[in-house]
């Protein structure tokens, strides 16, 4: 197997079986080696592969410029939320999840620690991705003998919410918002404070998550099942005016238009919430 391209004394680029260009990595395996010569095999000790041809050039990129390790580390980071969410992640993680931890470190060598605007709602909004970065933290921090703030835990899941959902941060970030604001106009509409460990509001969470990320894309759905509809502002009509505040205000911020299956179905998980899980 001859090498590509050197990366760095512990990376290099090779061609594989389906000439592909892939990055290899090993401590020292490119110590005084150049672009033609053989590779020592038994010093590979990552095989990175991706599908994405920009996202892998950028990675290749990246690789030349900072520590091996980082790369390592982010890796086995990304496994561990694959695993702990049970599905694959954008590739593109790879490339920002590395980005970050390295931009991290250098910040935090230099003693500046940038706190995170949205760790509130990214604690209560993406508890799962959360706790997954706190991992991260113990990864790094066992590695490099480094103890960064819980604010870079929720950067770092929300890296991990944009590779789910295969948006990007500032659509993730806008996301986030939207979800405060519907919560804060259900908040003060109905005086309360929600029961963030009941099932209704993980129900109520969870289903903000997904309109919003329809209203970014601009997919919200169409269907009008009137109905249903019907049944449900005449059963619920309290709640069915506090969706109307919801629906003013989303057009006024955002333009966005809420669907009367949108505006159905918010008003029976807000039911739910204010009500505790009565739906009758």
């Amino acid at each position: 197997m001859k090498i590509k391209k050197v990366l760095n004394n512990n990376a290099v680029t090779v061609m594989n079986n389906d000439n592909r260009e892939i990055v290899v990595m090993g401590l020292g395996l490119a110590f005084k080696k150049r672009a033609g010569d053989e590779l020592e095999e038994d010093r590979i000790e990552r095989v990175f592969t991706l599908e994405n041809k920009e996202v892998s050039e950028r990675l290749k990129n990246l690789i030349s410029e900072i520590p091996a390790k980082y790369v390592e580390i982010s890796e086995e980071i990304i496994k561990y939320a694959e695993e702990t969410l049970g599905k694959k992640l954008n590739e593109n993680i790879y490339l920002t999840l590395t980005d970050h931890i390295s931009f991290a470190m250098t910040r935090n060598k230099q003693g500046l620690n940038i706190k995170n605007p949205m760790l509130w709602e990214i604690k209560r909004f993406y508890k799962q991705e959360y706790a997954i970065g706190l991992i991260a933290l113990s990864i790094i921090k066992e590695n490099f003998e480094v103890t960064l703030l819980d604010d870079e835990a929720a950067s770092i899941a929300l890296h991990i919410v944009n590779a789910e959902l295969n948006q990007d941060m500032p659509k993730v970030v806008a996301m986030t918002k939207v979800i405060q604001e519907i919560l804060n106009i259900i908040r003060y509409n109905f005086k309360m404070d929600f029961d963030e460990e009941s099932l209704s509001y993980h129900r109520l969470v969870t289903h903000l998550k997904f309109f919003a990320q329809r209203m970014m894309n601009e997919t919200t759905s169409k269907g009008d099942d009137e109905y249903l509809y019907d049944i449900v502002i005449e059963k619920y009509n309290d709640v069915y005016k506090c969706v109307n505040k919801i629906k003013t205000h989303l057009k006024k911020v955002y333009n966005a238009t809420l669907s009367k299956e949108e505006m159905t179905y918010l008003t029976i998980h807000i039911q739910r919430v204010v009500n505790r899980d009565t739906i009758k």
